[in-house]
């Protein structure tokens, strides 16, 4: 026997299934919509929030005022030469009175001529204060006197003003019969005098 709901109580219980169902409809759309406009402000934000690139800053290989192959730089006082810095390409930033140098060879004259000559991977002059940073990409600077000392080290400075070499590297130098290791350097060029700063040790030098 087939039953019909035609009672009130049946018709009233339609209305309201079909009143929810059109409420959960409507809820799960306004949902997708808040969800849609979160994620449209997340995608908005974070295009606004990524940093735009920026100009190369002054002084890299990017923004060189000018490249020179074979570049000579002397300082001389009066009629006599104090250093010279050569070097197979040169990068020049004037803005900030910069020299990128590739291939560095640099020669320094004390008082009785030439007393240390360097050569390096890469190195950086300063054109106005006329400093100077020496460095190698992998093997040691090897630094030779005219005394007859051999000094090396992953890094060298030139002070101008008070004619002075240093690192804060490891250094090794090896001559006239000794072997010299620490930690720091300081030369002091006119009175041709090298000074090894910390944890110093001597040894003998074997024989070559």
């Amino acid at each position: 026997m087939l039953l019909s709901c035609q009672s009130p109580l049946c018709c009233l219980k339609g209305r309201r299934d079909k009143v929810w169902q059109r409420w959960v409809r409507g809820g799960l759309l306004a949902l997708c919509v808040v969800l849609a406009c979160f994620l449209t402000y997340l995608l908005v934000t974070n295009s606004t929030m990524v940093p735009t690139p920026t100009a190369a800053a002054p002084g890299s290989m990017d923004t060189a005022d000018a490249t020179i192959s074979q570049f000579t730089f002397t300082q001389t006082k009066g009629d006599t030469v104090q250093w010279q810095v050569q070097a197979q390409e040169a990068r020049l930033f004037e803005r900030d009175s910069r020299a990128m140098l590739q291939v560095v060879a640099v020669t320094l004259f004390g008082q009785q001529g030439k007393e240390l000559t360097v050569t390096g991977d890469e190195g950086t002059l300063n054109t106005e204060t006329k400093n100077f940073v020496l460095a190698n990409r992998s093997e040691p600077l090897v630094i030779h006197t005219e005394s007859g000392y051999v000094i090396y080290t992953n890094h060298l400075a030139w002070t101008d003003q008070t004619r002075e070499i240093r690192t804060e590297d490891r250094v090794r130098i090896v001559g006239h019969g000794l072997e010299v290791t620490g930690r720091g350097l300081l030369g002091h060029l006119d009175r041709e005098e090298f000074e090894v700063l910390e944890d110093v040790h001597v040894d003998l030098a074997s024989a070559s």
